[in-house]
């Protein structure tokens, strides 16, 4: 999954367009997903001319949507957010679905079936700057051809061809925090990173903090960051029918 925090002058959100000028799912279904079915949360891959989120939270949603990490969306209501979905859709002829090609077509859909009504704000908040360790980072250049599409573990994460930005933009979710990529390394990386979550009882991976460090050469600095918050206007929790 991909990330970012967008600049300040980037408030306008593109939905301002009307649907019929808007790219859309040839086919689509939402449904809450019934608390028998409910079991690990899984995304399809990108590229396959089909979408398809299996208990997933409206919070994942919005953010795959948007291109925004958990911590920028505000607003969220409670009851909504410990709801779970089941989406199934389809790109027209042609389309093979990649995420940028997705975004447009999750947000229409988020809009026609939830009523989804969003608008951005810039604040300044706490958050991490990556940086290099002293010692030096410790990192291995990305192979030929190598996939670009990283995971994100409750023990850590995976990229196999990550840049600094894209490191920055994954290590958002974990700590809850926005990060910016201030190392200054350029390239893509083969990233493997693991340690213990925060609030896990598990003593035998580090923090992510000491993790960085320790297996990548790098480190973070709390600093205050300008983020482009997506804030929630309106959503319901029932999906129209399909």
């Amino acid at each position: 999954m991909i990330y970012s925090i967008a600049v300040a002058g980037l408030l306008a959100i593109a939905a301002t367009a009307s649907p019929q000028d808007r790219p859309a799912f040839e086919v689509a279904s939402v449904k809450v997903t019934p608390p028998a079915s409910a079991g690990l949360t899984s995304i399809s891959p990108y590229g396959t001319g089909r979408f398809t989120a299996t208990n997933v939270t409206m919070e994942l949603l919005i953010s795959l949507a948007y291109g925004v990490s958990d911590s920028q969306i505000v607003g969220l209501p409670g009851r909504i957010a410990a709801e779970r979905y089941d989406v199934t859709a389809k790109a027209e002829a042609g389309v093979s679905l990649t995420y940028e090609e997705l975004k447009p077509r999750l947000q229409l859909l988020l809009e026609q079936r939830f009523k989804l009504a969003v608008h951005r704000e810039v604040k300044d908040t706490q958050g991490y700057a990556l940086v290099a360790a002293k010692s030096g980072p410790k990192l291995k250049k990305a192979g030929p051809g190598a996939e670009a599409r990283g995971t994100i573990f409750v023990r850590g994460l995976r990229h196999p061809s990550a840049s600094m930005d894209t490191l920055a933009g994954m290590l958002a979710r974990p700590l809850h925090r926005p990060v910016v990529n201030k190392t200054g390394i350029e390239g893509n990386y083969n990233i493997v990173l693991n340690y213990s979550q925060e609030g896990t009882a598990d003593s035998s991976l580090p923090s992510v903090f000491t993790a960085l460090q320790e297996q990548l050469g790098l480190k973070l600095e709390s600093l205050m960051v300008p983020v482009e918050m997506l804030v929630i206007d309106h959503v319901e929790s029932v999906p129209t029918e399909n």
